[in-house]
């Protein structure tokens, strides 16, 4: 108990002191405020070079690279992990996201290996068992990352299918009242927001570069993982490669997401019908005929000599 005393207590002290070094570097004024008051009429100029990193992504990142390589390794789909990355919405590469999953399992490795120091220094004879629980840890902290990844796929879809029919509405308008589709595609991405905006200003951008609105349309059909808004987009491109009037197709896709939404709704209620019948079956029930016979069980026995 003595050695595992001294050991906290230098772990401790060393954190104490890096701790002040820190705090005494940052109240040091650094070279750019020292220096900027005296060059403030020169006209900025871009950095020159690789960014500069932190001292700790200096240390620590080619360990998290190679771990990041590892679990790339030992897991694999990358392209499903790209395609999820895309359908949330998110500009991070599979690496990065890697990266991510690496510190994600050693926070859960920290918190394991916390919890089995401190059932070590109660008993010795658990090393062993903690070791494991910190490997299944770690391994729980990587899949959660993926998890997580596929839950905030999802929670975008919703929001788009959420704003769907509203979009579509704005363009049909705008497209019925003479604009040209990039016109219309302009100002409903300038007034509106939200994750379908978004995917519309990608298209938009597109569009603007010189591809044109058909293919634009056609990318965001392949890119997307909804199927309405996929549709959505093949229908547009098929309409403004044949000449088809743009405004009906989207009056007819906003009302088939509009169906759609309500057979959804449907669907739910039906389906949570057993769970509503819960309550009333073992609460209102018995409540229910506990006082409708309550009364006369005592009528009875009042009457019974």
């Amino acid at each position: 108990m003595t050695a595992w005393g001294a050991l906290l207590g230098a772990l401790a002290a060393a954190g104490v002191l890096l701790v002040a070094a820190r705090v005494r570097a940052l109240r040091r004024p650094s070279l750019q405020a020292r220096v900027m008051p005296f060059v403030r009429d020169l006209p900025a100029a871009e950095p020159i070079g690789r960014p500069q990193v932190s001292a700790a992504a200096g240390v620590f990142g080619p360990v998290l690279r190679s771990a990041a390589e590892a679990v790339e390794r030992v897991l694999g789909g990358t392209a499903s992990v790209r395609r999820r990355l895309e359908r949330a919405g998110s500009d991070k590469t599979v690496h990065e996201f890697r990266i991510e999953q690496v510190l994600w399992g050693l926070g859960a490795f920290a918190v394991a290996a916390a919890y089995g120091l401190l059932r070590t220094l109660g008993d010795p004879g658990n090393a062993i068992s903690s070791l494991i629980v910190c490997v299944a840890a770690f391994a729980a902290g990587v899949l959660a990352r993926d998890n997580r990844l596929t839950t905030q796929v999802k929670a975008r879809e919703r929001r788009i299918i959420a704003e769907f029919p509203t979009v579509a509405e704005l363009l049909a308008l705008a497209v019925a009242a003479g604009e040209g589709p990039v016109l219309a595609l302009d100002r409903v991405v300038r007034r509106s927001g939200g994750e379908l905006s978004t995917d519309l200003a990608r298209v938009l951008a597109e569009v603007r570069t010189g591809q044109p609105v058909g293919t634009a349309f056609d990318a965001l059909a392949a890119r997307t993982g909804v199927p309405l808004v996929a549709r959505f987009a093949a229908a547009v491109a098929v309409a403004v490669e044949r000449g088809t009037p743009l405004a009906d197709v989207l009056h007819a896709q906003a009302a088939d997401v509009r169906e759609a939404g309500r057979r959804e709704l449907i669907e739910i209620a039906a389906r949570k019908e057993i769970l509503m019948m819960v309550p009333v079956v073992f609460l209102v029930l018995p409540v229910t005929v506990l006082f409708a016979f309550y009364p006369g069980v005592l009528g009875l026995h009042l009457t019974t000599p």
